[in-house]
Protein backbone atom coordinates (compact mmCIF):
# COMPACT_ATOMS: atom_id res chain seq x y z
CA UNK A 1 0.00 0.00 0.00
CA UNK A 2 1.42 3.37 -1.03
CA UNK A 3 -0.78 5.57 1.45
CA UNK A 4 -2.08 4.64 5.39
CA UNK A 5 -5.71 5.35 4.36
CA UNK A 6 -8.29 2.92 4.28
CA UNK A 7 -10.85 2.86 1.57
CA UNK A 8 -14.60 1.18 2.38
CA UNK A 9 -13.82 -0.79 -0.68
CA UNK A 10 -10.74 -2.98 0.79
CA UNK A 11 -8.46 -5.09 -2.03
CA UNK A 12 -10.08 -6.82 -4.75
CA UNK A 13 -10.80 -10.78 -4.59
CA UNK A 14 -10.34 -12.87 -7.92
CA UNK A 15 -13.60 -14.23 -8.87
CA UNK A 16 -15.58 -15.95 -11.69
CA UNK A 17 -18.07 -13.06 -13.61
CA UNK A 18 -21.20 -12.62 -15.91
CA UNK A 19 -20.94 -9.71 -18.00
CA UNK A 20 -23.84 -6.85 -17.61
CA UNK A 21 -23.81 -3.59 -19.56
CA UNK A 22 -25.59 -0.79 -17.77
CA UNK A 23 -25.29 3.01 -18.36
CA UNK A 24 -24.72 5.94 -15.75
CA UNK A 25 -24.78 9.41 -16.13
CA UNK A 26 -20.86 10.97 -16.94
CA UNK A 27 -20.37 12.68 -13.51
CA UNK A 28 -21.18 9.45 -11.89
CA UNK A 29 -18.37 7.79 -14.07
CA UNK A 30 -16.00 10.56 -13.54
CA UNK A 31 -16.36 9.61 -9.65
CA UNK A 32 -16.19 6.09 -10.65
CA UNK A 33 -12.62 6.82 -12.46
CA UNK A 34 -11.33 8.62 -9.54
CA UNK A 35 -12.34 6.25 -7.31
CA UNK A 36 -10.43 3.80 -9.25
CA UNK A 37 -7.04 5.93 -9.29
CA UNK A 38 -7.66 6.30 -5.31
CA UNK A 39 -8.06 2.70 -5.02
CA UNK A 40 -5.15 1.93 -7.19
CA UNK A 41 -2.90 4.55 -5.25
CA UNK A 42 -4.10 3.17 -1.56
CA UNK A 43 -3.29 -0.65 -2.43
CA UNK A 44 -0.34 -0.64 -5.37
CA UNK A 45 -2.18 -2.02 -8.17
CA UNK A 46 -3.75 -0.49 -10.86
CA UNK A 47 -7.71 -0.70 -10.81
CA UNK A 48 -10.11 -0.65 -14.09
CA UNK A 49 -13.41 1.06 -12.92
CA UNK A 50 -15.55 -1.22 -14.31
CA UNK A 51 -14.11 -3.77 -11.79
CA UNK A 52 -14.70 -2.44 -9.10
CA UNK A 53 -18.51 -1.75 -9.68
CA UNK A 54 -19.55 -5.48 -9.04
CA UNK A 55 -17.80 -5.15 -5.67
CA UNK A 56 -19.26 -1.83 -4.65
CA UNK A 57 -22.86 -2.94 -5.64
CA UNK A 58 -21.88 -6.23 -3.73
CA UNK A 59 -21.03 -4.13 -0.66
CA UNK A 60 -23.49 -1.92 -0.54
CA UNK A 61 -26.15 -4.89 -0.62
CA UNK A 62 -24.32 -6.41 2.57
CA UNK A 63 -24.49 -2.86 4.39
CA UNK A 64 -28.09 -2.43 2.99
CA UNK A 65 -30.59 -3.20 6.30
CA UNK A 66 -33.51 -3.10 4.66
CA UNK A 67 -32.32 -5.60 1.85
CA UNK A 68 -31.23 -8.06 4.67
CA UNK A 69 -34.37 -7.79 6.50
CA UNK A 70 -36.55 -8.36 3.48
CA UNK A 71 -34.10 -11.24 2.55
CA UNK A 72 -34.66 -12.82 6.08
CA UNK A 73 -38.26 -12.58 5.50
CA UNK A 74 -38.18 -14.52 2.40
CA UNK A 75 -35.59 -17.31 4.05
CA UNK A 76 -38.96 -17.62 7.32
CA UNK A 77 -41.22 -19.74 5.21
CA UNK A 78 -38.91 -22.51 4.35
CA UNK A 79 -37.55 -21.73 7.99
CA UNK A 80 -41.10 -22.29 9.39
CA UNK A 81 -41.50 -25.41 7.04
CA UNK A 82 -38.29 -27.35 9.03
CA UNK A 83 -39.52 -26.57 12.57
CA UNK A 84 -43.27 -27.81 11.64
CA UNK A 85 -41.40 -30.83 9.79
CA UNK A 86 -39.23 -31.21 13.10
CA UNK A 87 -42.45 -30.97 15.47
CA UNK A 88 -44.38 -33.55 13.45
CA UNK A 89 -41.73 -35.97 14.01
CA UNK A 90 -41.66 -35.66 17.14
CA UNK A 91 -44.78 -36.28 17.98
Amino acid sequence: MSTNRKLRLGPLPKTESIKLTFSCPSDLKTELDRYAALHAQTYGEATDTLALIPHMLAAFMARDRGFRRGNAKLKTPSASIKSADAGSALE
